[in-house]
């Protein structure tokens, strides 16, 4: 995986934690950016395949893992699978 493809799906999450930090949003507005951090991720899978490489399996758990404490640290009661359904990786 190269660096910038792991810069872009850090920032892709870092603008749903700036989203947060703004302070209480309906669960409907999180979780539309949480699409839309979720189809940027998406869109990222072939610039992975570029550079012979692809999100893999513990990637995968990773970006999930990250959400879910996400979504714990600012008490969003969205269901992870709920919260990355827009996920092709």
């Amino acid at each position: 995986m190269s660096t910038s493809e792991v810069d872009k799906v850090k920032a892709a999450i870092q603008r749903v934690v700036t989203y947060l930090e703004k302070g209480p949003a309906s669960t409907k507005k999180v979780q539309k950016k949480l699409d839309d951090m979720t189809m940027t991720i998406n869109e990222l899978q072939n610039d992975f395949a570029d550079h012979d490489s692809e999100i893999e399996t513990g990637a995968r758990e990773s970006i999930a893992e990250t959400v879910e404490r996400i979504l714990t640290h600012f008490k969003v009661d969205i269901d992870i699978e709920e919260a990355l359904r827009e996920r092709d990786w």
